[in-house]
């Protein structure tokens, strides 16, 4: 498995073996939808984040998931596009705060805050975030922006 070189090199941020099997895993369909949580969520932003920049790891995090979806029979309103973008842009915050991981797991028991599904209410009132325009397009946070890189 091939790691692209990006800024993370300089940060010492990168995914483990196992978080690249992982990602592997699920690009093929290997984990079924009942085994998919929201850590695993996180740890597949933070391995596409690992290897790319912010916004063409969010457009793989995205069409992956949407494919996840779509694969498993999962309704398309299900997707949720404000909660996506914003968890992966959390993730990007909690790599840059971390400054050094070598893997996922590294990371979160660095803080696990992101672990708090609850996390997005700081930004977003819960009238906005669960929105139907919320769930079609991205809306930005409307009590606290969340840090972009």
């Amino acid at each position: 498995l091939l790691i692209k070189h990006n800024v993370w090199q300089a940060m010492k941020i990168t995914p483990s073996t196992e978080d690249l099997e992982f990602r592997v895993a699920f690009e093929k369909g290997d984990i079924p939808p009942a085994e998919f949580h929201h850590r695993d969520h996180l740890r597949l932003a933070y391995v596409y984040l690992c290897e790319h920049e912010t916004k063409p790891a969010f457009e793989l995090f995205r069409h992956h998931v949407k494919k996840f979806l779509s694969d498993n029979g999962v309704p398309d309103d299900k997707y949720h596009e404000t909660v996506t973008r914003s968890w992966v842009q959390a993730v990007r915050h909690f790599m840059e705060m971390c400054g050094s991981a070598t893997s996922f797991e590294e990371m979160i028991n660095n803080d696990a805050r992101l672990l708090d599904m609850d996390i997005m209410l700081t930004h977003y009132r819960k009238e906005t975030l669960f929105s139907d325009l919320a769930r079609r397009e991205f809306v930005q946070p409307d009590l606290e922006p969340i840090p972009q890189y």
